[in-house]
């Protein structure tokens, strides 16, 4: 081994500086910084003003899971709660690939036009194994995304029933809050998220293709029950006699099914929104519909129903919370599980068995 004495001699010689391959002033300006949250107050002044980022951020904090975010964003939605209702709320469904995006963006661009203020609510459908979800509604509405009269807002399932964002009502009370006059709320398909969506607008549209085979094959009655207007989108791409064929198959089905206002016919028209085709006719009988609705006194009626159906949405939603969230409860999940693996109780005693606990700790706690 060698003596400290071989070292004595050796002398560091500092090298070249290598600066950074990373721009330190750049990585400063995207290094995210922790937004405080604003006073109820501080919120409802930026969504009155259509402060943008106010309302983006007042929509995330009603979107939140967290425990510290819910009185705020409760705050919030009462605040903004009779600044809204001056809106028409259209619903938007139809099979994967029919075109709802492109529709939206087509009927929306049209209506930023004539002077329409227009926020679209897309929900994206969220992963049951990773719970993420795209969110590319913006990328697919390209012209809308940058139209100074419309607002985007993707937001994701989250695993809720039928894939319908549980906050989506408070947030069309926002946007409407916003000075947002029509809103279009689009759906992640065919399928249990439409019952959600139909408790929420005024106006219900399902969109179909024609010329993809049996056009009544694989479409529920229960959707077109629920439906004010049936629209067959993308028909340049089909021939006259397919799309005449379609508009007869659908307008036949429908005068089978009875509609929600007395004297309202189902209408089925067809438009194209890549070329904007008949895109101004879909809007006359929207409103036409809206018009017929109060008219009726349907439109209002059917508001104070949705607000009812939402108020007991809202309460299974937080007696479902405080039931799992109990921690006896944990306990008592993973013992009946365990039950059930090894085949020694049925699964509707074990739920019995489970629920009358939670009652019985519920009784001691009042005592």
């Amino acid at each position: 081994m060698k003596n400290q004495e071989d070292f004595n001699h050796l002398q560091l010689i500092k090298g070249v500086y290598q600066p950074s391959q990373l721009n330190e002033a750049i990585l400063g300006k995207l290094k995210k910084k922790k937004k405080d949250i604003l006073t109820s107050d501080n919120y409802l002044d930026g969504i009155k003003n259509g402060d943008r980022n106010i309302l983006a951020q007042a929509i995330t904090l009603i979107e939140s899971n967290l425990t510290r975010h819910k009185d705020i964003s409760a705050q919030i939605v009462d605040k903004c709660l009779p600044l809204s209702g001056n809106s028409v709320r259209i619903g938007i469904t139809g099979v994967p690939g029919v075109g709802k995006s492109t529709f939206i963006e087509a009927i929306g661009s049209l209506l930023t036009e004539m002077g329409n203020k227009v926020a679209v609510l897309a929900i994206d459908p969220s992963s049951n194994r990773s719970r993420g979800s795209i969110l590319g509604d913006k990328t697919r509405m390209q012209k809308l995304a940058v139209d100074k009269n419309a607002f985007i807002r993707p937001s994701p399932s989250a695993g809720t029933s039928g894939g319908v964002a549980r906050k989506t009502r408070e947030t069309i009370i926002l946007c409407e809050a916003a000075g947002f006059n029509i809103i279009f709320v689009e759906t992640v398909g065919v399928g249990q998220s439409e019952i959600a969506v139909h408790s929420m607008v005024d106006v219900f549209l399902l969109l179909m293709l024609a010329g993809a085979g049996d056009e009544l094959q694989g479409i529920k009655r229960g959707i077109m029950e629920m439906a004010d207007m049936l629209v067959l989108n993308k028909s340049d791409d089909v021939t006259k006699s397919q799309l005449n064929r379609a508009v007869s198959n659908y307008t036949n089905a429908l005068h089978l099914i009875p509609s929600a206002i007395q004297g309202w016919t189902t209408p089925v028209e067809y438009c194209s929104s890549i070329s904007g085709f008949n895109m101004d006719k879909i809007w006359t009988l929207i409103s036409g519909f809206v018009n017929y609705s109060k008219n009726k006194h349907h439109f209002y009626k059917n508001r104070q129903e949705q607000a009812k159906y939402w108020f007991y949405e809202s309460l299974n939603h937080e007696l479902n919370s405080l039931f799992y969230n109990n921690p006896l409860i944990k306990k008592q999940l993973a013992r009946y599980e365990q039950l059930l693996t090894e085949n020694s109780i049925n699964p509707f005693d074990a739920a019995n068995l489970l629920l009358n606990f939670y009652l019985k700790i519920n009784q001691q706690t009042e005592k």
